[in-house]
């Protein structure tokens, strides 16, 4: 236990300096001239690109880390959470509760479409569920253990600080989906040829319409 919170005090540690900055950013879905998707934390060059998951800051009901006890508060803000999971997935909810149960704020994102797993896999190097990140720390899987020595090193306190009134913002899928273009953006299509009308013609006569009156 003593070499795994050692390990994961040295990671953390190397990975603070990069995630002050990472922390605040996107992840980009990008498609390149050969029409092949990638996904990056880092925007092309010609910005041609579209935001696919949002940042990873823990928040809650319109609360923000400005409401957490001072100690919990610095943890979140230098080592965020985020939590990636799946539908029907056992493991993510054993992790979720946990995170829930030791009152660690985070964000969950979900992994359903094949875009999300497609990014998931260029994240984390792997399609496998819980997937979560503390700070800069990748951590495949779910062990107990394992994710309390990564959050002890943290500074995440070990029982849960959190206000009564916290709550973790909803999961939200990992690619956003895209909306479709606006009408004024769409290439005009050219109207259809009508038929020319019909003159009108009067109807049939019958017992209620002697006149053939068309209506």
């Amino acid at each position: 236990m003593v070499s795994v919170r050692l390990a994961a005090v040295a990671a953390l540690v190397g990975f603070a300096s990069l995630w002050g900055t990472a922390s605040l950013a996107q992840v980009y879905r990008i498609v390149g001239p050969d029409g092949k998707v990638t996904y990056s934390d880092r925007p092309p060059p010609d910005g041609k690109a579209t935001q696919a998951a949002g940042a990873p800051v823990a928040s809650g009901g319109g609360s923000s880390t400005a409401a957490l006890p001072a100690e919990l508060r610095a943890a979140a803000n230098r080592f965020p959470v985020t939590l990636y999971s799946g539908a029907d997935c056992a493991p993510c909810l054993t992790a979720r509760n946990f995170l829930a149960s030791r009152g660690v704020p985070y964000t969950e994102k979900s992994v359903v479409t094949q875009d999300d797993a497609k990014a998931l896999q260029s994240l984390s190097g792997e399609l496998r569920l819980p997937f979560a990140t503390i700070g800069g720390q990748h951590v495949r899987g779910f062990s107990q253990s394992e994710w309390s020595s990564y959050l002890d090193a943290a500074g995440y306190p070990a029982t849960s600080q959190l206000p009564a009134s916290w709550r973790n913002p909803a999961p939200t899928p990992l690619v956003a989906v895209q909306a479709a273009p606006a009408a004024a953006n769409r290439p005009q299509q050219p109207a259809a040829q009508q038929a020319p009308a019909e003159s009108p013609r009067p109807s049939d006569p019958s017992p209620s319409n002697p006149a053939g009156i068309r209506f």
